[in-house]
């Protein structure tokens, strides 16, 4: 409720809606801005806007610069259309293009070829705000078409137009996506391959046996690649006849993810007209470990059991999904083998984690994790859970979120101006410098894994742990938080802890917003799901119902004719207490453990009471 009144105090003045904010405006950031409102009104029922007379009045109050709840699903759809319109070229098909979000490390402005350079996050976040906006717009589509008054006749006009280009701009982000998708398989001699065994490698075992062992734990995963992955995987004016490299082939090792754009292997996809799925690609064929995360989160989004059960996809969508889920698939699957391939000590022990390109740093190591605590809530699993969690632990220290920051640290730099990526393919186009990426997430990924995992049914300490360093990461974020100005209330400020000689902002930073947003709405899932019901405190609640059912039995013998005795109303409270522990036992044993103790000391009363009487 705070961040939507923050949102639109910064976002909706003199009743206009206002894009970008620190970083300017492009297709990245206002997507980021939108999905502030539209995510968590299509993830948490309560939160719903798409009908308006069920909209909860916390909500309501929350938007009243909107103005009456009547006008809220109205605003949105304008606001969503406006989006659209700026992000749709001259052809009538949609564009990504990341500009502002784009830096060179000399000085040199990026040319306006880079400028329009269409990259993984922006296909990935318009595949999570395209889901969100359809899903509204089915919603509040079938709310205007019981209204009569004239607003609802226009908007009954333009939602179908408005979902249309949703739709449109769904497919080509998907299909940017695919096309993003790179599998490396560098020979084991290179330097890229020595940087993968080396990291690999945390024993004296052999570089061939090492290799050979690697092979083994990858075979599946080869065979599945080899067979399943094949749409957009290669460009034949690229790559020459007979060159081709077999990914079944283990005598080279291989990784896979995505890259920061589309790759220049990338093959066009035929059904999909726009940029993002004929053009041809300019990044470098390797994974980045940032942008794997960010599309593995985009294609969670696409891959949700509401998607399905609403049908929200068109043929072509469906063809794009099932690709992407095989590429989910593989992807995490890939990094959680490889981030515990060595039993006795993780690659992902060793921190910080190394990339196939020789760069390291605490980030990639907390990427690494994040994968792998994806694949372990994909699988509902607590394998290794234990071990995973003392690496966020060390992390959350080295990222100084539950340690204190000091004069100079360079653990500063993860959260501002965050890790710097170089997008490798991005030099020369249009003749301009080579560009950076900066990804200023590390406390939100932190803050965002830790809650899922916390969703597994593990054991109480481990669960305790997770919530231990969420709040710790949350508690760092809201150090961070905008206090005064037009932005307060939004994120993120890094004069406050990090560098007080840096210009306190005055505009937000969307890309810290929205992700906090995420975190938010992650944890709304989490604390809404049962709670942990350990074996040890199921076992101490059916001892206790046994005996007291067994004294409640007893006492019920005791018991006279009269029905509407104060003594038989008690007997009768009693067994409905026990009735409804036993329902609760298994999800609730805590609960049903404290009725039991209660249900006990009622029959102990009752069974003095009577001595009492009788002596």
């Amino acid at each position: 409720m705070d961040l939507w009144r923050a949102v639109l105090a910064y976002s909706y003045r003199d009743g206009e809606w206002h894009w970008g904010g620190r970083d300017g405006s492009n297709s990245i950031s206002d997507a980021e801005q939108l999905l502030c409102l539209l995510y968590p009104a299509t993830e948490v029922d309560a939160f719903r806007l798409d009908q308006p007379d069920e909209i909860e009045p916390d909500a309501r109050e929350a938007l009243e610069l909107f103005g009456e709840e009547s006008r809220i699903g109205g605003i949105l759809v304008n606001v969503l259309e406006d989006y659209l319109d700026r992000y749709t070229g001259d052809d009538g098909h949609p564009h990504f293009g990341a500009g502002s979000y784009l830096h060179s490390i000399n000085g040199i402005p990026p040319s306006d070829a880079q400028r329009g350079l269409e990259v993984v996050d922006s296909y990935s976040m318009s595949v999570s705000l395209c889901i969100a906006s359809m899903r509204f717009l089915r919603g509040f589509e079938r709310f205007v078409r019981t209204e009569v008054r004239m607003e609802a006749r226009q908007l009954r006009d333009r939602i179908p137009r408005v979902t249309e280009k949703v739709s449109d701009r769904l497919t080509a982000a998907m299909a940017g996506l695919v096309r993003s998708f790179v599998i490396h398989t560098p020979e084991p001699k290179s330097v890229t391959g020595q940087a993968i065994l080396t990291m690999i490698k945390q024993s004296e075992t052999p570089a061939d046996e090492l290799l050979a062992q690697l092979s083994s734990r990858l075979e599946r995963l080869r065979v599945q690649a080899a067979s399943e992955i094949r749409l957009a995987q290669y460009d034949q004016s690229e790559v020459a006849e007979g060159t081709r490299i077999d990914i079944a082939d283990d005598r080279r090792l291989f990784e896979c993810g995505w890259s920061w754009g589309v790759v220049t292997t990338a093959a066009g996809i035929d059904f999909v007209p726009s940029h993002a799925g004929t053009a041809p690609g300019n990044a470098d064929p390797r994974p980045y470990l940032y942008f794997s995360t960010v599309a593995l989160d985009g294609i969670s989004d696409l891959a949700s059991q509401r998607i399905r059960e609403l049908d929200l996809l068109n043929r072509d969508q469906r063809v794009l999904a099932d690709a992407l889920a095989l590429r989910f698939e593989l992807t995490r699957t890939y990094w959680s083998t490889i981030a515990r391939f060595d039993s006795g000590h993780w690659p992902l022990e060793d921190i910080p984690w190394r990339t196939s390109d020789e760069d390291e740093s605490d980030y990639y190591s907390l990427a690494v994790s994040a994968m792998l605590i994806q694949d372990l809530v994909f699988r509902d699993s607590t394998e290794d859970l234990a071990r995973t969690v003392a690496i966020f632990d060390q992390l959350a220290r080295r990222g100084r979120i539950t340690s204190r920051l000091t004069s100079g640290d360079q653990a500063a730099t993860l959260h501002h101006p965050g890790v710097q990526l170089r997008l490798t393919g991005s030099k020369g186009i249009g003749g301009g410098p080579e560009l950076h990426w900066y990804a200023p997430d590390f406390a939100t990924m932190m803050l965002k894994r830790c809650v899922q995992a916390a969703s597994l049914r593990t054991d109480v300490n481990i669960r305790d742990q997770l919530t231990a360093l969420a709040e710790s990461a949350m508690g760092h974020l809201d150090n961070f938080m905008l206090r005064d100005g037009q932005a307060r209330g939004l994120w993120d400020d890094p004069s406050r802890l990090i560098d007080s000689t840096v210009p306190r902002p005055d505009e937000p930073s969307w890309f810290v917003t929205e992700r906090v947003m995420e975190c938010l709405v992650t944890a709304f899932d989490t604390f809404s799901r049962p709670s942990l019901a350990p074996k040890s405190m199921v076992s101490r609640a059916v001892d206790l119902l046994s005996e007291a059912e067994h004294l409640l039995n007893q006492e019920e013998l005791e018991v006279e004719g009269d029905d509407l005795s104060p003594r038989q109303n008690r007997v009768n409270q009693i067994r409905q207490a026990l009735d409804r522990a036993r329902r609760i036992l298994h999800e609730r044993p805590g609960t049903a453990y404290a009725l039991a103790t209660r249900a006990l000391t009622d029959l102990d009363e009752l069974a003095y009471a009577r001595q009492d009487a009788n002596r």
